[in-house]
C-alpha cells in the first residue's frame, strides 16, 4: 500500500539506520555541527576537524536502529542545556491529562526549538509519550536539516506551495495526517498556536489554524465541535524568564514599524534556533491546561478558548513585570494580582540587558517581557495561577 504521509511524516523505525548513514556522510552536516560545537577552530582545519566529529558522532549512534533511541540521545543533550543554560525547568498541570491518550498540543510560539523540545521533555520527565513536531518547510533549507528533523519525530507543514489549489491540497494533507496520528497511531501531536513566533510576546491563536485542523472532518459523521473534541487539544504555554532571542526580534519589531518591513538575513531563521539553544534562558516554566470539550462550535470560538488557557496560565517571571513597569509605570502591588514565579535576573541586571540594546530598540525589548501581563490585565478572569 502507498502511504499518503510518506513526504512529510516523521522517519520510522526502519527508516532510522539509513538516515543515520546519510548524515554521516553529509560534509555540510558535519562541518555545521563542527561549527557549533568547536566555533573558529572548526574553519582552521576543515577537513580534519570534520573526521574528527563525523568519528565522535559515529560512536555515540553505533548501535541505534529506532527513534526511541535517538529521543535517548536528545534526552541527555536537553538535560545539559538545561543545566548550562537555563536558571531552573518547572512543570505544571501535566497530572490532570491521561498518560494513555494522545493529545494535540497546541503550545504558544516564542522559540523554534525549545518551544517543543522543552514541552516534549516535560512530557518525557512526565512518563507521558512525546509528540510528534509540526515543523515548516521554510526552515528546512538543508535536506540534512530536514532528515535531522524527521529522526526526531517531526512531520512537515508545506509553506512555500504555490497557488490556492496547490495549498489547499497541502492543508487537507497535513490536516488528514494529524488526525491519523491520533486517532489510528495513537501518537500525540504538537503544533504552534500560530505561523511564526509571536516576537511581540503577545499570544494569541490564528483561527487559520483550526480551520486547517477541521479540513480531516468528516461532515457526515461528525459535527464540528464534536470533531475538534475528539482531536483532544491541550493549550500549552512555554514560558521563559529570558529571551535569548530578544534582542534580535526588537530590531526585527523596530525596523517594521518604521520602514514598513524587515528583511531577514540569509540563514537568520538557523541563527535564531541555535541562539535559542545556546543562550541564556533564565528558569523556564511549561504549563498544560485542560482538553478542549465539544461546546465549541467556530474555529474563532476554539482560538479564542486555546487563547484564555494560554494566557491564564502563561507562568510569569520578574522579568515581565521590570518590563511592564519600565513601560507603563505599575508598582509593587503588581505582584498581588498574578502568581509570580521567582526568578534568577535581578532587576538590575535585566536593565542592563535592556540597555545594551539600541535606545530605539529598547521600547520593542521591553514589549516582548511586558506584553505577558498586559494579556493577563485584559482578562476578566485575574485569579493568581500557581505555576
Amino acid at each position: 500500500m502507498t502511504d499518503p504521509f510518506v513526504d512529510i511524516r516523521p522517519y520510522r523505525d526502519g527508516e532510522v539506520a539509513t538516515v543515520l548513514s546519510r548524515l554521516l556522510d553529509n560534509p555540510e552536516f558535519l562541518g555545521a555541527l563542527a561549527t557549533y560545537r568547536l566555533g573558529r577552530l572548526a574553519s582552521l582545519m576543515p577537513g580534519l576537524v570534520r573526521s574528527f566529529v563525523r568519528y565522535r558522532l559515529a560512536r555515540e549512534v553505533r548501535g541505534v536502529s529506532d527513534v526511541r533511541s535517538i529521543q535517548v540521545i536528545i534526552e541527555r543533550y536537553m538535560t545539559r542545556m538545561i543545566e548550562g543554560a537555563t536558571g531552573g525547568f518547572s512543570v505544571s498541570g501535566l497530572e490532570q491529562l491521561k498518560p494513555v491518550r494522545p493529545y494535540l498540543y497546541m503550545s504558544n510560539h516564542r522559540d523554534i526549538a525549545m518551544d517543543p523540545a522543552f514541552t516534549n521533555y516535560a512530557l518525557h520527565r512526565g512518563g507521558y509519550e512525546t509528540a510528534r513536531i509540526a515543523i515548516g518547510d521554510n526552515l528546512l533549507t538543508k535536506p540534512w536539516v530536514s532528515d535531522l528533523m524527521r529522526l526526531n519525530k517531526s512531520f512537515i507543514v508545506r509553506r512555500s506551495v504555490n497557488g490556492p489549489r496547490e495549498l489547499l491540497a497541502a492543508s487537507k494533507t497535513l490536516a488528514n495526517y494529524i488526525q491519523h496520528s491520533l486517532l489510528l497511531e495513537k501518537s500525540p501531536v504538537w503544533i504552534a498556536q500560530r505561523e511564526g513566533r509571536a516576537k511581540d510576546g503577545i499570544d494569541r491563536t490564528e483561527p487559520v489554524i483550526i480551520k486547517m485542523l477541521s479540513m480531516s472532518r468528516d461532515k457526515s459523521q461528525r459535527g464540528f465541535g464534536e470533531h475538534i473534541e475528539g482531536l483532544g487539544i491541550v493549550p500549552v504555554a512555554v514560558s521563559y524568564e529570558l529571551d535569548p532571542c530578544d534582542a534580535m526580534k526588537a530590531k526585527e519589531l523596530f525596523e517594521k514599524a518604521t520602514k514598513g518591513s524587515y528583511e531577514k538575513a540569509e540563514q537568520e531563521d538557523v541563527a535564531s534556533i541555535a541562539k535559542g539553544i545556546a543562550g541564556e534562558k533564565g528558569r523556564v516554566h511549561v504549563s498544560f491546561g485542560t482538553p478542549l470539550g465539544g461546546n465549541l462550535s467556530t474555529p474563532d470560538a476554539v482560538a479564542t478558548e486555546v487563547d484564555r488557557q494560554i494566557i491564564t496560565e502563561y507562568c510569569l517571571h520578574p522579568t515581565n513585570l521590570y518590563a511592564y513597569r519600565r513601560l507603563y509605570g505599575g508598582n509593587a502591588l503588581m505582584s498581588t494580582k498574578f502568581y509570580v514565579e521567582e526568578g534568577d535576573y535581578s532587576e538590575a541586571a535585566f536593565d542592563a540587558r535592556i540597555a545594551a540594546m539600541p535606545e530605539a530598540h529598547r521600547p520593542f525589548a521591553l514589549g516582548i517581557y511586558a506584553n505577558a501581563v498586559v494579556s493577563k490585565l485584559a482578562l476578566a478572569d485575574r485569579s493568581p495561577t500557581p505555576c
